[in-house]
């Protein structure tokens, strides 16, 4: 489906009914905005790790503009600002009051942008691996340097500089870098097909060629009154534990989960564990 939203064709999808029934008793879900990664990313990613979570959310997918099935702009306008006004707009699209926000990576830097601006719009957060500032990036750059092949090193140098030039080199970027992103990865001979089509590769160069070299939301936490659960990897390459540990440190109403055997897709790797917290989480905002 489509919204046509600050001048573009937003895409999304939603997931689950929005009412359950609870003893003869018509109850409303919370619904809860996937946010992905990159920038760049697609919601394509997520499924099908996240179809539990309908048992006590309705999901609303999004692909930000110019990324998956969203339309195409300028690489100049895939900011992480139009990102949170077009979430806003989605919202208000929709005839939504309140709404939780799931952010993985990029979109977990995302959602933190939104609730410092919006959070009277949010009932709550969860934030997956992710990070309150451009700090990320000298981590996983002295990561990569210490700990990847030469192959690796190599591609991450294209991350870093946002210039990657085509589809197919983002492609191979993933292809090489896949066992860094997921444990289950890095265990398999054979890592999963990505569907690496949908992604951006303009959106992620404007990211990591520009604006997040800047991006910082960490003083601005403190004020952010939301129930939030930060969910970090204890094998995360890219927003390490500490990164999360921070976020979780300056948000006055928050609780940091940290799951062992997860890298960077703690979604993908121990995805029954990941949904049974989150659901969890969820309940406790209802109680």
């Amino acid at each position: 489906m489509f919204a046509q939203v600050n001048g573009i064709k937003l895409f999304f999808d939603i997931d689950g009914a929005g009412y359950r029934v609870n003893k003869d008793v018509l109850e409303e879900k919370p619904v809860c905005f996937i946010l992905h990664g990159g920038p760049g990313g697609t919601h394509v990613n997520f499924k099908p790790y996240l179809n539990k979570l309908t048992t006590g959310m309705q999901l609303v997918y999004i692909d930000n503009r110019g990324s998956g099935f969203s339309e195409k702009e300028p690489q100049s306008m895939y900011t992480i600002e139009n990102n949170v006004e077009d979430i806003e707009a989605l919202r208000k699209y929709l005839g939504l009051g309140k709404i939780l926000l799931l952010g993985h990576s990029y979109g977990g830097m995302t959602a933190m942008r939104y609730a410092a601006r919006y959070r009277e719009n949010l009932v709550g957060m969860l934030l997956v691996t992710t990070s309150p500032s451009y700090r990320f990036i000298e981590k996983a750059k002295s990561f990569v340097a210490r700990n990847g092949t030469k192959e690796q090193q190599e591609i991450a140098d294209v991350l870093w500089e946002g210039a990657f030039t085509s589809d197919e080199q983002l492609a191979k970027y993933y292809e090489i870098m896949a066992p860094l992103y997921s444990v289950a990865d890095k265990s398999s001979e054979s890592p999963e097909p990505r569907p690496e089509t949908f992604r951006s590769y303009e959106a992620l160069n404007e990211g990591f060629g520009g604006f997040l070299r800047e991006f910082d939301v960490t003083d601005e936490l403190h004020d952010i009154q939301v129930p939030t659960l930060v969910i970090a990897g204890r094998h995360d390459w890219i927003t390490p534990v500490n990164e999360n540990e921070l976020i979780a440190e300056k948000l006055p109403d928050s609780q940091l989960v940290i799951f062992e055997n997860s890298s960077h897709n703690v979604i993908k790797d121990e995805a029954e564990g990941f949904n049974n917290v989150v659901l969890e989480f969820v309940k406790s905002l209802q109680s």
